[in-house]
């Protein structure tokens, strides 16, 4: 029987968008004077032995990706700011998702906190894979996945949708 610490501990703000399939949470170990070491240590464990695939980091930086290296977890960089980005990067970043999930892989993103982006990036990608029918519907299940309002700067994020959307789809859903 392996102890509690091998098993590490559950990131802050994880949650699940597609059961067994795609997660979010906080960046392993926390960001700003609140990051901790072995907190991100135990974090990244979990991660490792519930399965996860790989490590999708959302942010510019490569703060701390050496130490996915260490615990032998997989880990990919997709930097995603926000709307400021454009609906062109939202549709690389969502071909990034696209090509880990159609591989099986189970998947979890961070940015540094659960935020505004990555609520905004989830509800986007919810309606974007046409999992749900509307951007309004796509925001609601977001704020309840993610136990938190969705603002206006992730709402922005699904609006690009619309506009980035392939002809057949946008065709398909209106």
């Amino acid at each position: 029987m392996r102890g509690k610490w091998a098993r590490g501990i559950v990131p802050r703000n994880f949650y699940w968008i597609i059961k067994d399939r795609l997660a979010v949470c906080e960046r392993p170990g926390g960001f700003g004077e609140n990051h901790r070491r072995v907190r991100r240590q135990e974090e990244i464990i979990w991660l490792r032995e519930n399965g996860f695939d790989v490590v999708v980091s959302l942010l510019a930086s490569e703060h701390n990706l050496h130490n996915y290296d260490e615990l032998e977890v997989s880990w990919t960089q997709l930097p995603f700011n926000g709307a400021e980005d454009g609906a062109q990067r939202l549709v690389e970043v969502f071909g990034g998702f696209d090509s880990l999930l159609d591989q099986g892989k189970r998947v979890v993103l961070h940015r540094d906190e659960l935020g505004e982006v990555v609520c905004g990036l989830v509800a986007a990608y919810l309606l974007w894979k046409e999992l749900v029918p509307t951007g309004p519907r796509a925001v609601a299940i977001a704020e309840q996945l993610l136990e938190r309002q969705l603002g206006s700067a992730g709402r922005q994020i699904v609006e690009q949708v619309a506009g980035a959307r392939p002809a057949d789809s946008a065709e398909a859903a209106g």
